[in-house]
């Protein structure tokens, strides 16, 4: 299962999104050593987390998070055409059925090989979630280790520009096409799952 997560006003006040900002910041600050805002030394959170955004969340076997990422709007302020437009050789794609992922984000409690199934589950769950909601492209940045698997994960991905140094991190810009054709060609590379999506708001209510 997957959880998704969207139009929450104020995301830090649930705690399974609580749970999730904690590990992105033992992912990306603590790991990773990214110089973004960190609230009540606990929190990664940044101005993008708001009502618009919408999460995923991989859950563990405890019911806590495994994994998660964020899928942020393209016709509003985005990662891609607000902190990183120098990494597009050509327009920028944008609009209702553009999403931009940001903040993939895999726990670091578990091992190696429990972390690649998550990753696998995670993947799976953004290509449902797109073709249940109209998305037929994501764009994202990421730096050269993490953009090279995306790259080879076997579905229509391509870059946007070449990779650039930025921050002391070589990072590229990419767009993923979704279309019914996505499942299979991710299972070819031993990477699909049939995971269903289920809405936070429908666990709450349970």
């Amino acid at each position: 299962m997957v959880t998704v997560a969207q139009s929450i006003p104020v995301p830090l006040r649930l705690p399974a999104l609580r749970e999730m900002f904690e590990a992105r910041k033992r992912v990306f600050v603590d790991l990773l050593k990214w110089e973004i805002p960190v609230l009540e030394e606990r929190y990664e959170v940044d101005q993008f987390d708001d009502e618009h955004a919408t999460y995923l969340i991989v859950p563990d076997e405890a019911g806590g998070h495994a994994g998660s990422a964020r899928l942020l709007k393209t016709g509003r302020p985005h990662i891609l055409d607000t902190l990183f437009p120098e990494l597009c050789e050509a327009p920028l794609p944008r609009g209702p059925q553009v999403l931009e992922i940001t903040r993939f984000c895999l726990g670091r409690a578990c091992g190696a090989q429990a972390r690649i199934e998550t990753r696998n589950r995670l993947v799976s769950g953004l290509v449902h979630y797109a073709l249940e909601n109209g998305i037929g492209t994501y764009t994202g940045v990421a730096e050269m280790g993490w953009l090279s698997q995306i790259l080879a994960f076997g579905w229509r991905c391509r870059p946007l520009g070449l990779p650039r140094p930025i921050g002391g991190k070589m990072l590229g810009a990419l767009s993923i096409d979704i279309s019914e054709e996505t499942p299979a060609l991710l299972e070819a590379n031993g990477i699909y799952r049939p995971v269903p999506l289920q809405r936070l708001e429908t666990l709450a209510a349970a």
